[in-house]
């Protein structure tokens, strides 16, 4: 808790070069992108078939639910928490940033990330009301790309991967995108910050809860076998655990259970995955 309690300290204080829960050793600084717009589609690359089993989604009468915990947004939040190359990122007060297929750059480029289609579902509960979801509530969601490089910093020019969502009356918001890559020293992960309106969240304030997904291993080993849509993931992949790593090697395995989505598919078709996310109002 106090290393969670130091680290988002840094981050709000700006200071992302002191920040290394999202870093690997692989990654490299960039300036930011700015201004303009564009959207268009993408298809998964073909790959070897597999899949998870999923479980469903949350509803008011679920019980089984926790409080998601505290993780530190990272380097590369984009949120107007830190800077890159002496410019502050911020994507959250650009216009086309609340969107659910955030696979193309929205700003000054449009590029469309490539790699194995991915809709994530993730469902908002209230932990303190038997679990009841969250509606009204906006989610901004972010990841790096199949090389493991993120938009607006390693990936500098580009805005994609990056995206708001706000909830509906189930609690529930859906992000079309791709599985993400594996980088050097991180466990496969999305990050996600939870904010109690839309206009709390455009202004990248007030977030009532930061924290990370972890992505199955076996879905990883899967993905990470097509060596040409990703590249540099299976052997990265390889050296890191979940034990092992620096967020979510400490947390419980309630807190890795429920940080951790229900996924089904195949890499051919693209993967549907769902999870719950807790929030002690």
């Amino acid at each position: 808790m106090a290393r969670r309690r130091a680290l988002k300290w840094f981050a709000g204080a700006g200071t992302a070069a002191m920040v290394a829960g999202c870093g690997g050793s692989d990654a490299a600084s960039g300036s930011v992108a700015v201004v303009s717009s564009a959207t268009t589609s993408a298809t998964p690359t073909p790959t070897p078939t597999a899949t998870a089993t999923p479980t469903p989604t949350a509803s008011s009468t679920t019980t089984a639910c926790i409080a998601d915990p505290v993780e530190t947004a990272g380097p590369y939040p984009g949120d107007g928490t830190n800077t890159a190359s002496g410019a502050t990122s911020n994507v959250l007060n650009v216009s086309g940033v609340v969107r659910s297929d955030i696979r193309p750059s929205f700003i000054s480029a449009t590029t469309v990330a490539t790699g194995v289609l991915l809709k994530i579902t993730l469902t908002l509960v209230d932990v303190n009301a038997t679990c009841a979801p969250l509606a009204g509530y906006a989610v901004y969601l972010w990841h790096c790309d199949r090389q493991g490089l993120y938009s607006l910093y390693t990936a500098a020019a580009e805005s994609y991967l990056r995206g708001v969502q706000v909830t509906d009356a189930n609690g529930q918001v859906t992000f079309t995108t791709i599985f993400p890559g594996c980088y050097d020293g991180r466990w496969p992960h999305m990050h996600f910050e939870v904010f109690s309106s839309l206009s709390n969240a455009l202004s990248g304030r007030y977030a009532v809860l930061t924290s990370q997904l972890a992505m199955p291993s076996a879905v990883c080993s899967t993905v990470y076998a097509d060596a040409t849509t990703y590249p540099s993931s299976a052997g990265k992949f390889a050296r890191i655990s979940l034990s092992s790593d620096g967020i979510f090697g400490d947390n419980t395995a309630a807190q890795v259970a429920q940080q951790t989505p229900a996924f089904s598919g195949n890499v051919a078709a693209g993967y549907t995955a769902t999870a719950l996310i807790g929030i002690a109002r």
